[in-house]
């Protein structure tokens, strides 16, 4: 089983709509998808579900079928995680639902950290508590765990890296993007190596993820086009992404770094698809599923076609950097 989290330090790029596609694209293609909503604003799973499931999955008695329930006992000190429940969305897919309660299990984990420096084995279990989620979650036979994260660099998103044998980062050709990237490749560096020191001094018997974190690539998300390039507002930018991603995560640096096209850690140039998303949503499905019922008649028809042709080349490089074979 492989487990991919998808993680930028600044908001609005498309992250959550690229998990989403992902997910259902390579369910179509064989594999067994787990989708593990671990952002507190729980977009994911809003993006799957309609209302009436969300209404159903959070009450005002407690939220026993969601993350925030699984995690509950290490919250309130009584208990380890309980057993995740995993909705079932397609024959091949299934998702663990985030929770906005979720946010509440920031302090634990930040006064859990410098903990752990000290051998103490409930700090390493509040630690691992998503690592050993996602295990546990995944005994319905997941061979690929695909990760949503939110738009920081605070403790959840830092316990949720640290279970994740991989990273993609989706980016948008600005200025906000970019100064997240130079963040977020220190960061995962600093995780990385402490968490490594760490595994020395974790209790044994303990199920430790190794955070490897290592990074697949990027994808270039809603960028404009105009006769198949770039327009000029984001060229600039989109210029200095493959330097950027060398420097801050690749911890390279290279005089001439290539072109964004023609950069192999450049896993996709993506389309906005703009018209498709609200219609998409209204169907409840990924915009390459449409149909001409759905309303995707006409120039709409050739965009979902192209849609999916985008994203089944994506899902195959990603597989391929993760050590995945797709149909």
């Amino acid at each position: 089983m492989k487990t991919l989290a998808f993680f930028n330090n600044k908001g609005g790029v498309g992250k959550t709509s690229l998990v989403y596609h992902l997910a259902w694209m390579y369910s179509d293609k064989g594999l067994k998808v787990l989708a593990v909503d671990l952002d507190p604003q729980a977009r994911l799973t809003a993006m799957f579900l309609d209302e009436e499931r969300l209404e159903s999955l959070w009450p005002d008695n407690g939220h026993p079928n969601t993350v925030f329930g699984a995690i509950a006992p290490i919250l309130k000190g009584i208990g380890d995680i309980s057993n995740p429940h995993v909705e079932k969305i397609a024959p091949a897919l299934g998702l663990i639902p985030g929770d906005l309660g979720l946010s509440r299990f920031e302090d634990k984990l930040s006064d859990a950290w410098p903990r752990c420096h000290n051998r103490d084995e409930s700090a390493f279990r509040t630690m691992t508590a998503f690592h050993r989620l996602i295990q546990a979650g995944s005994q319905w036979g997941a061979e690929l765990v695909l990760i949503d994260v939110g738009p920081n660099l605070g403790a959840i998103n830092r316990s949720a890296l640290i279970a994740s044998d991989h990273v993609c980062l989706p980016l948008a050709p600005d200025l906000f993007s970019l100064q997240g990237l130079r963040n977020l490749g220190p960061a995962l560096r600093e995780w990385r190596g402490i968490w490594s020191d760490l595994l020395d001094k974790a209790p044994g018997g303990l199920p430790m993820p190794k955070g490897a974190m290592q990074a697949v690539g990027y994808v270039v998300m809603q960028h404009g086009i105009m006769d198949n390039r770039p327009v000029k507002a984001y060229k600039r930018w989109m210029d200095r992404i493959p330097g950027a991603y060398r420097g801050a995560v690749l911890d390279q640096e290279e005089i001439s770094p290539p072109a964004v096209g023609a950069d192999p850690y450049c896993l996709s140039l993506l389309k906005h698809y703009r018209s498709l998303m609200p219609m998409a949503m209204e169907a409840r499905k990924p915009i390459f599923f449409l149909k001409p019922a759905d309303g995707a008649i006409g120039a709409h028809g050739d965009a979902v076609r192209s849609c999916y042709g985008d994203f089944h080349q994506l899902a195959g490089r990603i597989a391929q950097g993760v050590g995945l074979s797709m149909a």
